[in-house]
């Protein structure tokens, strides 16, 4: 889960901005969470405590009214309506990582991401996302290498990953459904030898930067781990209680 965090906070400063030369610093002094970060922690109360995910989404909307929600999302946690709303956003892979980490197998993962999606996310294409990020996730951990990934995503939800990072450079473009940004996100952790080279990727391409950086480094952290010096970085800018609960989920599934 830390990598999905550390991820979010990467891109948070270049989502709608030209995508920043090859060297720059990784985290500056702006640098900072968003509503990725806290659905993500939403999703590992849900699976630590056994909170709804209707009622956690909602709440971490509800109480932090200064991010940047998006508007049918916002709509949503603000009425009394707890209706799905057909969405095929990429919010619900962006928030979805803890499950890769918490289930046991394959088909409790694909179960558990369809229902952490559903609750808003109940286009298929929004379920489909959700279930990607997380089926890469637990094939990570599993110790899955990137060809067996790249054929189980292929197999299971019909992600080809067929374009390759060098033409993604040139083909990618801002947008915020699953379809568009998942698909990059898996191709570029699959391709990369390290957590900071996915996370360098991820900001050269022309993205919803924040969260293409979240779900590559949900699975980045999953292949490779988190560098500690960007451990180091993204712990320091997480209040203690988010802290406290991003510990006692990773004490959970060691």
């Amino acid at each position: 889960m830390l990598g999905a965090i550390a991820g979010d906070m990467i891109g948070s400063i270049h989502e709608f901005c030209a995508p920043p030369p090859d060297d720059v610093p990784l985290f500056q002094p702006d640098s900072h969470f968003t509503d990725d970060t806290l659905l993500t922690l939403a999703t590992a109360r849900c699976l630590l405590d056994g909170e709804g995910y209707t009622k956690a989404y909602r709440r971490a909307c509800l109480e932090n009214p200064e991010q940047a929600w998006g508007l049918r999302f916002n709509a949503w946690a603000q009425s009394n309506n707890s209706e799905p709303y057909n969405s095929l956003g990429n919010g619900s892979a962006m928030r979805v990582s803890p499950v890769g980490w918490w289930m046991n197998s394959e088909n409790e993962v694909l179960a558990e991401a369809e229902r952490s999606a559903s609750v808003t996310h109940n286009h298929p294409e929004g379920i489909r996302g959700a279930q990607a990020t997380a089926l890469a996730v637990y094939l990570a951990r599993q110790g899955a290498d990137a060809a067996t990934i790249r054929g189980r995503i292929a197999t299971e939800l019909g992600y080809h990953l067929s374009e390759p990072y060098r033409e993604l450079i040139y083909s990618c473009r801002y947008n915020e459904v699953c379809e568009g940004t998942v698909p990059p996100a898996l191709t570029i952790v699959l391709e990369a030898d390290s957590f900071e080279q996915v996370m360098r990727m991820a900001l050269s391409l022309d993205a919803d930067t924040d969260t293409l950086a979240c779900i590559a480094g949900a699975v980045a952290e999953a292949r490779f781990g988190v560098p500690s010096w960007i451990e180091r970085e993204t712990r320091r800018r997480l209040p203690q209680e988010h802290l406290a609960l991003v510990d006692r989920f990773r004490k959970a599934v060691s």
